[in-house]
């Protein structure tokens, strides 16, 4: 995977440096938004880059509580709203990712890291739940955008 996308790298490098500065933030604006795109979806399907499900919630006791019953709710619902799965771009970059405090729940997730769920709680090990990640789509469908717009330029 990290090969593919370093080729696409080094074949588009000079071509995108020939483009204006106006152009290149509309493109990566564009490029970050169908990205952002994909790994929601990926989240909302509870799918690992490599099309596995996701490991399932840990079973708790939940009988034992005397206030409400939780309906079931997917994981990471709320985490891969736009309000906290972030773009940022610039003429030479762009990157998703989560920021503040969702970003180190993130990260315990995404690497499979040990922490506490309450503070004051015992730490844990959490099962690796890729959030953030390339897929071969991903990596066609940036090849194919920039395609486009490049011949759209000329």
């Amino acid at each position: 995977m990290t090969n593919r996308l370093e080729a696409l790298e080094d074949w588009v490098a000079g071509m995108l440096g020939q483009l204006e500065p106006v152009s290149r933030n509309k493109l990566a604006r564009s490029i970050g938004q169908e990205l952002r795109r994909s790994q929601q979806q990926r989240i909302i399907n509870q799918q690992n880059s490599d099309r596995t499900r996701y490991a399932p919630r840990r079973k708790r006791n939940l009988r034992s509580k005397q206030s409400r019953v939780k309906r079931k709710v997917k994981m990471f619902q709320k985490l891969r709203t736009s309000r906290f799965l972030k773009i940022k771009c610039d003429t030479s970059a762009i990157s998703v990712g989560f920021a503040g405090r969702v970003a180190r729940i993130a990260r315990v997730h995404q690497y499979g890291l040990r922490d506490s769920a309450e503070p004051g709680a015992r730490a844990t090990k959490y099962d690796r739940r890729e959030l953030l990640a390339f897929t071969d789509a991903d990596v066609d469908f940036l090849r194919d955008r920039l395609l486009k717009h490049l011949t759209k330029q000329k």
